[in-house]
């Protein structure tokens, strides 16, 4: 019974949740990241003095910050799925073996 445990922390939970801290990590300062750079291609978007490129240039960098906060999301989320699904594994652990009397 033990043994099922630990294997299941080992292999399921610890590495869920490593992954949602990790990506929670790197989630965080792309978050700031995103919010500088849009701020920047609103106020270039606003500015009469902006030129088109200059424009074109602050909407890819915010394009990109933002499709990289969607993916580090995106395995914040599954590293949560993957952790669930080794606590519930833990949950329904039988008290005793079926095999066994």
């Amino acid at each position: 019974m033990k043994s099922r445990i630990l294997i299941l922390l080992l292999l399921v939970v610890l590495p869920g949740f490593s992954a949602s801290a990790v990506c929670a990590y790197y989630l965080i300062p792309e978050w700031a990241a995103l919010t500088a750079s849009y701020q920047n291609y609103r106020l270039k978007s606003e500015s009469p003095s902006a030129t088109e490129k200059e424009i074109l240039i602050a909407k890819t960098a915010q394009e990109i910050h933002r499709i990289n906060c969607f993916a580090e999301g995106v395995g914040l989320l599954l590293g949560g799925i993957i952790l669930s699904i080794g606590i519930q594994g833990i949950c329904i652990l039988p008290e005793q073996p079926l095999d066994r009397k």
